[in-house]
């Protein structure tokens, strides 16, 4: 039942990203309602999971990625410098539950070729993962969840870990679906790892549907068309056999399509459900807008509408990774990269749930440091989630949403005072707030201070808890924290970053076969397997 309503979600995410491009709109969170339970997935996840790895040898003897090219596009990014606690002791960013770059980092891996630098978020890397956070507690949308510990990439550094999990709903209280499936059928899309893997993808996600659920079909090439009007979710066969009718052929222009998708989630748009577009595409695409701005400001005008947008990328070799992201982070929505099946059950299946219902929107987070006891701090990715200082009191600043059932981790590497500087800071402060209004307490490391808007509120609500470090040393650390630790090792050895320090992938093994804990999914079992397989290819 739960898997069933998580691939609703995030296709009705989908819809949104896309619908935001097409139109302007307003978000606006569903009203839950009650709906009967859907069918739990016949194949459990973690078998699911197994059979993929045994095949993922094969496959990737098979598919071996090309060389990136000039056509395959990753938005250009600097890892987050270290800052001084006294010049600038506040840190201001979204959050992000954006999973793309992990599983198109394994999509190289696997093809025997290392990743672009820029492909490699790191945030991404860390928030594809589920921690054993507690559920919140008193009427709250998610707990807030603390821990320090000595880094392993430089035992005289701390890492301060910051964690949140979203509430996890019954599915049964989850809203019905209007859903519109925006299609990319053009030329480019005719690689196995496209349409085909598409097709797979969203069958798996129809089978999840129930009557109360609508779905609808645009596809765009060199022209756009309905392949599908609106059909209830209980027409499996009817929507499955015009999955199975799609072809992939012409030109690019995906402006009308979207415009389509839009139009048909709007006439059947639902007061007290869930409306989403979910557009799947490579990316390489030309909506009838001369430039990225144009679409950006076009995707935010839509947002506002109440129908979702969900960005689902597929291929290779040409692949716009810059361009779907941005869609995504700009249209309330969130990307995911879809390269087996493995991760379309992942992704349409499993998680539909937290796409399906927002449960906390705008959601900014700001860190402050206690310069007495803080030399220096640094933000391990989110690079281009940081926002400046002023924005987190400013209601109208667009930030990430939370759904049911999600988490949301971020890392901080801190040069506690005392401790020899041996890196360099950044150099120009004068952005920041070096007064802020709010004193730390005397005990307390950092003080995070959270804020967020209910999904259909416009004031947004202040969390803040202080966090004290008790000198606790990585052997001591819980499971989540050693985990997240080793994501962010082994991202920080693919991107060569600056700051990596000691971390290898040695070190990212180690840390994650100490952290696997009952791994239910088998997901960090894969990622175990992953670094193993990446030794040749990187160090």
């Amino acid at each position: 039942m739960r898997q069933l309503r998580p691939a609703i979600a995030l296709v009705g995410l989908v819809v949104l990203l896309a619908a935001c491009e097409a139109q302007n709109g307003s978000l606006q969170e569903a009203e839950v309602a009650d709906v009967p339970a859907p069918q739990r997935s016949p194949v459990p996840q973690k078998e699911l999971n197994q059979k993929n790895a045994e095949s993922q040898t094969a496959t990737a003897d098979e598919e071996t990625a090309s060389e990136p090219t000039s056509s395959e596009t990753y938005e250009s990014s600097t890892d987050n410098p270290f800052e001084s606690a006294r010049n600038s002791p506040l840190s201001t960013f979204s959050i992000d539950v954006d999973t793309a770059s992990y599983s198109n980092v394994r999509r190289f891996l696997n093809g025997g070729q290392r990743p672009p630098q820029d492909a490699v978020r790191l945030e991404e890397l860390i928030n594809y993962f589920s921690y054993e956070y507690p559920q919140p507690q008193g009427g709250r949308p998610f707990s807030i969840n603390t821990e320090i510990a000595a880094a392993p990439w430089n035992p005289k550094h701390r890492l301060v870990q910051i964690g949140l999990q979203g509430k996890k709903i019954a599915p049964e209280k989850l809203p019905p679906s209007n859903l519109v499936f925006l299609i990319d059928v053009s030329g480019s899309m005719s690689d196995r790892n496209k349409l085909p893997l598409l097709k797979s993808a969203f069958r798996m996600l129809v089978n999840e549907l129930n009557a109360e659920d609508k779905v609808s079909i645009v596809v765009y090439a060199g022209a756009a068309g309905v392949v599908l009007p609106p059909t209830p979710g209980s027409e499996k066969e009817t929507i499955l056999q015009a999955i199975e009718n799609l072809e992939a052929g012409g030109s690019t222009a995906g402006g009308e399509g979207i415009q389509r998708a839009y139009k048909l989630a709007q006439e059947n748009f639902l007061p007290q459900g869930n409306n989403r577009v979910i557009l799947a595409s490579d990316g390489d695409f030309n909506v009838g807008i001369s430039s990225d701005t144009e679409l950006v400001k076009l995707i935010e005008g839509e947002r506002e509408k109440g129908v979702f947008l969900t960005v689902l990328g597929f291929g290779s070799d040409n692949f716009q990774d810059a361009k779907m992201e941005k869609l995504a982070n700009k249209g309330n929505g969130n990307y995911a990269y879809i390269d087996n099946e493995l991760e379309a059950n992942k992704v349409l299946v499993t998680e539909m749930g937290g796409t399906l219902l927002t449960i906390a929107k705008d959601v900014k987070i700001q860190v402050q440091f206690n310069p007495e006891k803080v030399q220096a701090y640094r933000l391990i990715g989110y690079e281009n989630r940081r926002l400046q200082d002023q924005d987190f009191e400013d209601d109208t600043k667009d930030a990430g949403e939370l759904g049911a059932g999600h988490t949301v981790t971020a890392l901080y590497e801190v040069i506690p005072v005392g401790i020899p500087l041996d890196v360099e800071l950044l150099a120009d402060p004068s952005s920041t707030d070096s007064n802020p209004e709010t004193p730390i307490e005397d005990n307390a490391l950092v003080q995070v201070n959270l804020r967020y808007k209910d999904p259909k509120g416009s004031d947004s609500k202040l969390l803040s808890s202080p966090v004290a470090d008790a000198g606790a040393n990585l052997e001591n650390a819980s499971e989540n924290f050693k985990f997240a630790a080793a994501v962010a090792s082994f991202g920080m050895v693919l991107r060569d970053s600056p700051y990596k320090g000691n971390a290898s992938l040695e070190q990212a093994l180690s840390l994650a076969q100490a952290s696997e804990g009952v791994d239910l999914d088998g997901y960090r079992a894969e990622f175990i397997r992953l670094i193993q397989s990446s030794k040749k290819l990187v160090e």
